[in-house]
């Protein structure tokens, strides 16, 4: 039996075993949701949150602080504590809570981080309307309306799949305008960065998070059947409308913060691990070390 054919055998599929173990690693690195404790609450104020009943809300409802009697109002509230209403289930009434606080704090935290995605792809156009989209990054301008009609989003079948879409200025919908995602699952994520107010107006079907500099208003049957309404500083004003918190994955973030990762990469733009050629000159040392063996 020739021992350095052998040893040349054993090094190089331990060399194999440690590749595909270092390309598996980010998958194992600590990770958060990019929302943080604000998944806890569907609807987050920053100054008060005004509704005109009924509403129907699945997550919490809460506002930073206390702000005295009239910052929460349509919903049953006390201030500092988290208090049970018939329009809210899945979730508490919170005004000026340690949790709404801590909630409030990660709100900012996610804004700042989706602000490092860069401008991925910039829509030329600043209405939404009769657009089918893929996971991924989008600028996307102010206009009189950013949804006219129907806007689809496409998973491709990813279940992690997520769309970021960067509102430079207001969002705006317009009367029986919707959002539909299609061909995603349970893990699908939808953030909307709002660098100023967003207005979801009458009858509008939308789905993803809500992230707003300034201030959200639903208008009356305006829905938000997968997501949140998140304001950092202004008010959340709601008139009859549903929520339901969710899609919220397709995004994670390091516990320190930083830039958020796609769980599934947009097929667009899928980087090498960073430690990939660091690897490779590894493999090549390795196997230069069972070349000169053989040859000793």
């Amino acid at each position: 039996m020739n021992i350095n054919k052998v040893m040349n055998t054993k090094i190089l599929s331990l060399v194999a075993v440690a590749v595909l173990g270092a390309l598996a690693l980010p998958a194992q690195v600590s990770a958060i949701s990019i929302l943080g404790s604000a998944e806890d609450f569907a609807v987050l104020g920053g100054s008060a949150v005004t509704n005109i009943p009924t509403s129907t809300i699945s997550g919490s409802v809460g506002v930073w602080s206390s702000g005295g009697a009239n910052a929460i109002s349509g919903f049953n509230s006390s201030p500092g504590l988290a208090v049970s209403d018939p329009q809210v289930t899945n979730g508490t009434v919170q005004a000026g809570t340690a949790e709404a606080m801590a909630a409030q704090g990660n709100l900012t935290d996610a804004i700042t981080s989706l602000g490092l995605l860069g401008t991925g792809t910039t829509l030329a156009n600043f209405d939404l309307a009769g657009l089918t989209l893929t996971p991924g990054v989008y600028t996307v301008h102010a206009g009189t309306s950013n949804l006219t009609g129907a806007l689809t989003l496409d998973g491709l079948g990813d279940i992690n799949a997520a769309w970021v879409f960067l509102m430079d200025s207001s969002l705006i919908t317009s009367p029986g305008s919707s959002v539909n995602m299609i061909n995603t699952g349970s893990g699908a994520g939808v953030f909307w960065d709002v660098r100023s107010s967003a207005t979801l107006d009458t009858s509008t079907s939308f789905q993803g998070n809500i992230l707003a500099l300034s201030s959200i208003t639903l208008n009356t049957g305006a829905s938000i059947g997968c997501g949140r309404a998140l304001a950092s500083t202004g008010e959340v004003t709601l008139a009859g409308n549903t929520i339901s918190a969710g899609c919220s994955g397709g995004l994670t973030v390091s516990e320190s913060g930083g830039i958020p990762s796609f769980v599934s990469p947009p097929i667009s733009a899928v980087p090498l691990p960073a430690a990939l050629p660091l690897m490779g000159a590894g493999v090549l040392g390795l196997v230069g070390i069972a070349r000169r063996r053989k040859h000793s």
